[in-house]
């Protein structure tokens, strides 16, 4: 299996630079995985496609301001940094730029010397750990300090930093936002609560290996990086209950998709616990778990467009991207978009 077998061609226009001003007023597709038919909706109507007994499962990860600009100490060169996973109290694993010249031992300085840092090593791929030196609160100075790490296509500034989070994010540790949440309102939640639709939560902290180009020609050769995820006991419970009762677990996101699929044994139960994934989800995996899936449309041959891939069909996810593309749906994270079932 090739990576070239998931490209598709996509106007620059099509990617969407702005949220909605009201976040379920998205265009929403219908795909049916086993006969490919496909319908057109907005998202305000997901309900309809919700049953009595179902559970859907949340990613109630939060994004931290993680984008840091500052300046070498030593020659006040302009340093961005870009915050991925917190190795310990002071420490992270960061993407620096420019990474040539922060080599161990490179001092930085944040915010008038309200923060500081020291480049410790040089790890994998070229990311850097970096210790942090600061007094008081570092979420608190983040806070003040940092900014929100939209992705590179979008080009336009954020207005309102919330508008890059789930209305039901909690847990603080994301480099990037679980964007198929960012369609629901605490309104539509409480609607599909009231239809008997249970909701669980995970927490699968998105890194940005996630979002990596896939370099490799050939898809198996691709090396996932890990994030850290968290399933609680109520929530293994609720979802072997559902699979118990004859009820879907539909998943809103990659990353809750993810979540349950790394949390789950060789029988499909999902055992409650902490810990890391590196799983990759590609045509040929075997769901254990997922039955469903409400998810945004995913750049051209991305490990994204590979999971929805696995779960519909390479062909089918192609030419339901293709035909988006012709109806001029809205692309990528703050885009439409689509719900497999």
């Amino acid at each position: 299996m090739k990576t070239s077998d998931f490209y598709y061609d996509l106007p620059e226009e099509l990617i969407a630079q702005d949220p909605l001003e009201d976040r379920a007023s998205s265009r929403l597709m219908l795909l049916d995985r086993k006969t490919g038919k496909r319908d057109h909706t907005d998202f305000h109507h997901i309900i309809d496609y919700l049953q009595e007994g179902d559970c859907l499962v949340l990613n109630d990860t939060k994004v931290i301001p993680a984008r840091l600009i500052g300046q070498r100490e030593e020659t006040g060169g302009r340093v961005e940094v870009l915050l991925l996973k917190r190795k310990s109290d002071r420490t992270w694993e960061t993407l620096v730029k420019p990474g040539k010249k922060a080599r161990p031992g490179c001092r930085l300085v944040f915010g008038d010397g309200l923060l500081k840092a020291e480049v410790l090593d040089v790890l994998e791929e070229g990311n850097r750990l970096i210790q942090f030196f600061y007094d008081g609160i570092f979420e608190e100075i983040l806070d003040q300090l940092g900014q929100m790490p939209l992705p590179p296509y979008i080009t336009h500034e954020l207005k309102d930093k919330d508008r890059y989070q789930t209305v039901y994010a909690k847990y603080n540790g994301s480099a990037a936002a679980p964007t198929a949440g960012l369609h629901f309102t605490e309104a539509l939640l409480k609607e599909i609560e009231q239809k008997g639709v249970r909701i669980a939560r995970v927490t699968l902290h998105v890194g940005l290996g996630t979002f990596r180009p896939v370099r490799a020609e050939n898809v198996a050769e691709h090396h996932m990086h890990t994030e850290n995820y968290r399933v609680s006991q109520d929530t293994a419970d609720l979802i072997n209950q559902t699979k118990k009762n004859g009820g879907r677990v539909i998943c809103v996101g990659t990353t809750s998709c993810r979540t349950v699929e790394s949390a789950a044994d060789g029988n499909g139960v999902v055992q409650a616990g902490q810990g890391d994934t590196s799983i990759f989800i590609y045509p040929g995996y075997q769901f254990k778990v997922l039955d469903g899936l409400i998810t945004n449309f995913h750049l051209p041959e991305s490990t994204l467009l590979m999971l929805v891939s696995a779960l519909a069909g390479t062909d089918t996810i192609m030419e339901a991207y293709q035909e988006a593309v012709k109806m001029r749906y809205r692309f990528f994270s703050f885009g439409d978009a689509m719900l497999i079932l």
